[in-house]
């Protein structure tokens, strides 16, 4: 109650005292405003009505103007912090629910839902551009959308009481819901009046945006509840699950030169002790292929060398197709293809990689069956590992160390795994 007299009384005051002033805010003054009988153009800036109250009000002490100026701004930067201190919280319970993706139910080492609060500041840059982070255009998405919230608000809390009054018997309480209702019910009817006077007169000067957007979030929010859904249906264990063991393990490590990734993929294939384990390659280039056939004799690797031809010069194909090939002949059977492939630690590093592994793992991650490994980190990884945003969420809080730190290396797991 104190919060609407105060903002209605200044509210009515600027309105009355722009009224005896006589004072004019041109909605587009580039074309509106006349100087000389000629409009003014684009390189004129309009004060808002705010500034110019002050700047007429404190004639010959700018002391007041400026002070003001800085109040206004402070309730500004305050009002736009209500969004990013109520946005995240009502991300994290639609996460939660389903109706969001989950990480938005994520809290960061400071408590705070940082993934909300990161999404809201990325629409936001987005609308600043968009519009040009002119006031007069931002402002219709603003209206249209608060006095469709606050009907659809005031509609869900009629509902509500109407569904308790339906069981609720003691007197007493039953009188508070009536009087709370009724309450409602008049909210209703008055934003529901702005709401159609708000579209009437804004919806094609950019309401219609916050209208169109909110149905679309709705849709999207559905979408995501139903795909959750979905998984939970898929994934929930029946009372008669057991789990199956593979009959054996097919392990096929995919060699396109010999150099460390290829050995490091190799050994671990030979500690994981699958039932067979054989290197594949595909014949691109007839001179490398005999080259590492050649190299493969000379240090007598313990494991078969197979070759694919590919007349075609491609790579991913035959590959895909021979794995699948296994995966048909022993449906109960669990191929594992290791993918020689190194980690770097720069963006523009992955840039000049050409991606043939990354391709590979994306085919082969949609066949039934079929596990793909290993990467091999760069020097460049290690620094890249111990960087503060690679702690996951919470991680400060738990006192977890780097991941660098804290996992045993690929290396370390295949030397104890060779040892008798």
């Amino acid at each position: 109650m104190l919060l609407g007299v105060i903002a209605v009384s200044m509210l009515m005051a600027i309105i009355e005292l722009a009224n005896r002033m006589q004072l004019r805010f041109a909605e587009d003054p580039a074309s509106q405003l006349l100087l000389s009988g000629k409009p003014v153009g684009d390189s004129y800036t309009q004060n808002t009505v705010i500034g110019q109250l002050s700047k007429a009000v404190f004639t010959g002490f700018p002391i007041g103007f400026y002070w003001v100026t800085a109040v206004i701004a402070i309730i500004l930067v305050l009002a736009a912090k209500t969004a990013f201190n109520g946005f995240p919280v009502l991300g994290s319970v639609l996460a939660r629910d389903g109706y969001l993706p989950r990480q938005l139910h994520t809290r960061g080492d400071r408590l705070a839902f940082s993934n909300g609060i990161i999404l809201l500041a990325g629409f936001a840059l987005v609308l600043i551009v968009a519009f040009d982070a002119q006031l007069t255009r931002l402002i219709q998405l603003y209206i249209g959308g608060v006095f469709v919230l606050f009907s659809l608000s005031q509609l869900g809390m009629v509902r509500h009481w109407n569904r308790l009054l339906r069981t609720e018997t003691h007197e007493a309480a039953r009188r508070h819901m009536v009087r709370a209702r009724a309450i409602n019910a008049f909210g209703l009817v008055m934003t529901g009046t702005v709401l159609i006077a708000v579209l009437a007169t804004k919806f094609v000067r950019g309401a219609w945006i916050a209208i169109l957007a909110m149905a679309v979030i709705f849709v999207l929010m559905q979408g995501i509840r139903r795909h959750y859904v979905l998984v939970a249906e898929e994934l929930a264990l029946t009372e008669d699950e057991t789990t199956a063991l593979p009959s054996r393990i097919h392990a096929v490590v995919l060699v396109s030169k010999l150099h460390k990734p290829a050995m490091r993929s190799l050994a671990y294939a030979r500690a994981s002790r699958p039932a067979t384990l054989e290197a594949l390659t595909v014949n691109v280039e007839p001179a490398e292929t005999a080259a590492l056939q050649g190299e493969w004799e000379r240090r007598q690797i313990p494991v078969p060398l197979r070759v694919l031809d590919s007349p075609y010069r491609e790579v991913t194909r035959p590959i895909v197709d021979y794995v699948r090939g296994i995966r048909r002949q022993s449906p109960r059977h669990i191929v594992d293809v290791d993918v020689p492939e190194y980690v770097v630690g720069r963006w523009w590093e992955t840039l000049l990689a050409n991606q043939s592994a990354l391709r590979l793992k994306i085919r082969l991650r949609f066949t039934p069956g079929v596990v793909v490994s290993v990467p091999y980190q760069l020097r460049s990884s290690a620094a890249a590992a111990a960087r503060p945003e690679d702690f996951g969420a919470g991680a400060v809080r738990r006192g977890e160390p780097p991941a660098a730190v804290a996992e045993q290396t690929l290396e370390d797991v295949v030397e104890r795994e060779s040892q008798p």
